[in-house]
């Protein structure tokens, strides 16, 4: 029974093509259609096209705004019923004077009016079937599938049929005219509804279909299916599902969570993206447990439960946002009232091939990733570019889901490990201890090479290897830069910025070693290992904040700064500097992006200062001659203090404050910023605190001082002891608590 309800809404999609569709034009290659602009409309597309039901023209068109008769879409009505097996009974009667036995139509119009009572005639006591078919008459048609009746609804028709539908979602992004001509971009957003939407006595009306597996994230479309084909749907956790129809995805789909249809045979007969709000495409300037901001001071709340995919796997925001740096490219999907339903970093979708430059300022080539005529917004490293802004090496892929060019030019160069299955055809390859997935755009230029050379890897956005070329290659220098989270004389561990970790044997000594820790670091690697290596000088001159400069340079708009915090990187976002001038001695590396722009900063000295968040502690003598001596502490802990440093400063005692120290000698020093009496309910666990609309992190080693005992506690002590505090803040972090 359910095989033939499938075989029955695959005809009523088929119908959807008017009819007219050219021989051959439902093929199995990758399809999108030059007249589609719409997003929405274009997903309704691929959805039903994926079943192997609809397609558009010969000549690459759909036709959107085309409109559909009454008998077309009564077609489509008898195959949704599952009444082919009836059709015989009516294909000698007439029901209409208007519809002879001899119409091509007149079992399905027969059927549906006498037989099944969905559709009817008009009061002239015909059916007119080459009349357009109206909205009214198809929602009435579709809401009668799922079990309604006139009873149900009550009132005038068609008011009381499209307020049913608009209750339930059937006429989403549909006109609401009833009497409006329905067209065929339209018939496809309701099909795709009907798959949506529930029956009246219960359940989904895609479970009338097959078995359906609900809340899954499409995250790929060109994965190894089981028939050994690669047009496989791929969900977040690694599942596969070979299309029932053969057919290849266009990638539109990738990137959203829905349910995947199957039939009895396990396979797919389509994915049914969600309806969601919106999606948007930021450059994250700063990720917090609870908050997003982007490089335009935009902040975006969320829980550390909001469901993200990072890496090739679905995970929570909780467990991602301390990998995620300035400059980041960021997909926000948002719910009808704005709130941040799920987070997708990167382009918004699985690149599947990519386009490499071979010249400066050349777009060449991206049309045949987005298709001939389609527009589209280009980003670049997540910052909007245009085509001037392109270099030589650049990899370009394209997000179906948000209709943009993702420009990238990360470039990996190392030692060749390993590949596998072969190095003539490689899908995976592996340099710096790391195994990257090779698009089949990048397996000509990857063949030339063995494991044993030394290479450098162009890199996509959600970095898969999208082309090779020799090390040392001019303009294709390597560029991996990341933070050492672990070094030894024979090992290191790096984050890398761009989103990747990598780690082993490294030829360091045990100074260099130290000196490394937690610090930024260049990484290559060559037969014998990782070479990490410090990064220091660059782009001179003082930091100016408000003017976005840094010496003469222009500041990028997704600049990355890190601040040396007690030896180790924090990262930091511009609007959270509070200085308006910083010395280019507190500056110990900058680096310009392709445009000439600063895109990466890190303050403080190089040789790290240890920086004390706390109390002062100021002390005086006076010598025989009577010279007053001044010497400053910090203190931060029961029985915990700085070396006392001699000092001409005018810091109180018991100020808050922070010290940085290096070599007996104060390198930097000023006052905590203090948010008076925030209460405990404004606080998101340990890790956030919401005070006037602003989101701050807290520190891991966050300093708590009650002043009524006059001794230091733990963090949940504090909060156990009193409903406020004062938190003092300094660059958007709280360093130090004080309750009373």
């Amino acid at each position: 029974m359910k095989r033939r309800i499938l075989s029955l809404l695959l005809a009523v999609c088929t119908a959807v093509s008017l009819l007219a569709l050219p021989a051959g034009a439902a093929n199995s290659g990758t399809v999108t259609f030059s007249d589609v602009n719409d997003r929405n409309t274009a997903m309704a597309v691929e959805s039903l096209r994926l079943m192997g039901v609809l397609d558009g023209y010969g000549d690459g068109t759909f036709r959107p705004g085309a409109s559909l008769t009454r008998a077309q879409f009564c077609k489509m009505a008898v195959y949704a019923m599952n009444g082919e097996d009836e059709l015989g009974r009516y294909s000698t009667v007439t029901v209409f004077p208007d519809v002879k036995p001899s119409y091509w139509a007149s079992s399905y119009i027969n059927m549906a009016a006498k037989g099944k009572g969905v559709i009817a005639g008009y009061a002239d006591g015909q059916f007119h079937p080459e009349r357009t078919v109206t909205v009214g008459q198809a929602v009435t048609i579709l809401l009668r599938l799922l079990g309604y009746k006139d009873e149900n609804l009550g009132g005038i028709w068609p008011q009381s049929y499209m307020a049913e539908a608009a209750s339930i979602g059937m006429t989403d992004g549909v006109s609401t005219n009833a009497y409006a001509a329905l067209t065929r971009a339209q018939a496809a957003q309701l099909f795709l509804n009907l798959l949506r939407a529930n029956m009246v006595e219960g359940g989904s009306y895609a479970a009338t279909l097959g078995t359906v597996v609900e809340n899954v994230m499409l995250v790929s479309s060109t994965a190894k299916a089981p028939d050994g084909r690669e047009n496989g749907l791929e969900t977040a956790g690694g599942s596969i599902y070979q299309l029932a129809s053969g057919k290849t995805s266009n990638g539109m789909l990738n990137g959203y969570k829905g349910t995947m249809v199957l039939d009895k045979q396990g396979k797919a007969l389509t994915f049914v993206p969600d309806a969601v709000g919106s999606s948007k495409v930021i450059t994250l300037s700063t990720a917090k447990a609870t908050e997003i901001t982007d490089i335009t001071g935009v902040r975006y709340t969320l829980t550390s439960d909001t469901a993200t995919y990072y890496n090739g796997k679905e995970t929570t925001w909780g467990e991602t946002y301390s990998w995620l740096n300035a400059g980041a490219s960021v997909t926000l999907y948002l719910g009808a009232a704005g709130n941040v339903e799920y987070v997708f970093v990167g382009g918004g979708s699985t690149a599947s091939a990519a386009v490499v430059g071979y010249e400066d300022h050349s777009a060449a080539g991206f049309d045949s990733l987005v298709g001939t005529g389609t527009t589209y917004t280009i980003y670049k490293n997540g910052v909007k570019a245009t085509s001037a802004d392109l270099r030589k090496y650049d990899v370009a892929t394209y997000s179906t889901v948000t209709n943009t060019i993702r420009v990238c030019d990360t470039r990996i160069s190392g030692y060749y490990e390993a590949c596998s299955p072969n190095a003539k055809e490689p899908s995976k390859v592996t340099v710096l201890g790391h195994e990257f997935n090779v698009l089949s755009t990048a397996m000509e230029s990857l063949s030339e090479f063995k494991p044993g050379d030394q290479i450098t890897l162009l890199l996509t956005e959600d970095n898969q290897v999208a082309a090779a070329v020799k090390s040392g290659t001019s303009g294709a220098s390597g560029n991996a830069v990341g933070i050492v989270k672990s070094a030894s004389a024979g090992s290191a561990s790096v984050d890398l910025l761009c989103g990747i970790h990598v780690e082993g044997k490294a030829n360091l000594s045990d100074s260099t070693a130290a000196q490394l820790q937690g610090q930024l670091a260049r990484v290559s690697s060559t037969k014998e290992g990782l070479n990490v290596s410090s990064l220091t000088g660059g782009v001179g001159g003082d930091l100016d904040v408000n003017a976005r400069k840094l010496g003469n340079k222009s500041l990028a708009d997704n600049v990355m700064i890190f601040r040396r915090d007690g030896g180790a990187l924090t990262s930091v976002s511009l609007r959270e500097l509070t200085s308006g001038i910083i010395a280019r001695s507190q500056i110990s590396y900058a680096r310009t992006n392709w445009a000439g722009d600063v895109d990466l900063i890190v303050l403080g000295s190089a040789d790290s200062s240890t920086v004390y968040y706390g109390r002062a502690v100021v002390q005086t003598s006076t010598a025989e001659n009577g010279n007053e001596t001044r010497t400053l502490a910090v203190e931060y802990g029961n029985g915990q203090r700085s070396e006392a440093i001699r000092t001409d400063n005018h810091i109180s005692n018991g100020d808050y404050i922070y010290m940085g120290v290096k070599g007996g000698r104060i390198t930097s020093l000023g006052s905590l910023t203090c948010l008076s009496g925030v209460a405990n309910s404004a606080w998101s666990g340990d890790g956030a605190v919401t005070v006037a609309g602003r989101t701050y992190t807290v520190s891991d080693s966050v300093a708590c001082y009650n002043r009524t005992t006059g001794t230091w506690m733990t963090l949940a002590a504090a909060h156990a002891y009193a409903a406020k505090a004062d938190l003092y803040v300094r660059d958007g972090v709280v360093r130090v608590i004080e309750v009373n």
